[in-house]
């Protein structure tokens, strides 16, 4: 339907285990390096996700890792990283972990970031996931823009949009797709996830300096775009947009998001069997505006439990208490 098949698949989609192998409890807490817990609440809500973590104790990427000199000899692979961490933080005995090494090349994850100054956590997550992706493709040389989209990184986060324009003139349609790692959504208005998302597939009109023009009517129309989710991700990310403006006010209202989650409604083809998904992670700001304030988070564990991860404290807790936060940012596995 318009998009290019991908020349190679990086990595194979089947080989893609949802369900942690190995069964356990929580891991350690992550220590506080000086205004770093946007990182740690990131770091926390990877390494429990299933999929992820499943491959990154499989210990795959870094024995491939060692034949891709080009990443390997500057001494910065965001997936050896990870992979480290992950099997530091679930596999060790401490209570306790300094993500030293996460903090020591953040200037390698994102430009933007720096030590002892505070950050977004929706940013680092977004340029993690970009980092990751980087090192999945190092060692692979002109690959085509489709099969980037097939890395183990784009397998599980990796979803895609479609965008249709509709010239409100003639009826001439025009599609296009984006892939998609994560999605913001606007909840100035929603109250809910699912109005959110409601909001994010109805029909938006474009007119005045927004016009476009037409290529059946030669001129600028007024149009109308509607953006569908096209292709779902295995793990579905939601920010929900909290910054009211560029001067870091913050919308502070609870926005309410259920513990399963139906995506088939925002689908680009809304027919068919559900397509249901799970919550297991999410990240809450604390504070008054966006500018300052602290971040935690909560996360399902191997064992089924759930768990506030709040930097070095790792304490239980149940689902209510879970469902009854001022979330930032949301993961769903299928």
């Amino acid at each position: 339907e318009g998009m290019a098949l991908p020349q190679r698949i990086l990595f194979p989609p089947e080989e893609i285990c949802m369900d942690w192998q190995q069964r356990q409890r929580p891991g350690a807490g992550l220590c506080n390096l000086g205004s770093t817990c946007y990182i740690n609440v990131i770091l926390q809500c990877l390494t429990y996700t299933p999929p992820l973590a499943n491959y990154l104790l499989s210990r795959e990427h870094s024995q491939l890792c060692e034949y891709f000199q080009e990443y390997f000899l500057q001494g910065f692979c965001m997936m050896c990283i990870m992979e480290a961490h992950v099997r530091k933080v679930l596999r060790s005995s401490a209570n306790v972990i300094w993500p030293r090494a996460v903090v020591r090349d953040l200037k390698f994850i994102g430009e933007e970031f720096e030590p002892d100054m505070a950050g977004d956590a929706y940013e680092f997550l977004r340029c993690a996931l970009e980092a990751m992706q980087r090192a999945c493709l190092s060692g692979s040389s002109d690959v085509d823009i489709s099969s980037q989209t097939t890395t183990i990184i784009h397998q599980i986060f990796g979803g895609f949009l479609k965008s249709r324009v509709t010239c409100l003139r003639c009826q001439a349609v025009s599609d296009c797709y984006k892939a998609f790692l994560n999605v913001l959504l606007d909840i100035k208005a929603p109250s809910s996830l699912t109005k959110a998302l409601e909001n994010f597939v109805t029909p938006k009109n474009l007119d005045g300096k927004y016009c476009l023009k037409c290529s059946e009517c030669e001129k600028k129309v007024t149009a109308s775009k509607r953006v569908t989710v096209h292709c779902v991700p295995k793990v579905f990310t939601v920010c929900l947009e909290r910054a009211a403006d560029h001067t870091g006010r913050k919308i502070s209202k609870i926005v309410e998001y259920p513990e399963y989650l139906d995506l088939r409604p925002y689908m680009s083809d809304t027919a068919g069997e559900p397509l249901l998904y799970s919550l297991y992670a999410l990240v809450v700001h604390s504070g008054d505006t966006c500018l300052d304030g602290h971040f935690f988070c909560y996360t399902k564990a191997s064992n089924g439990q759930w768990y506030k991860m709040d930097d070095e404290s790792v304490d239980n807790c149940g689902i209510h208490a879970v469902l009854r936060q001022q979330a930032y940012l949301l993961f769903y596995a299928r």
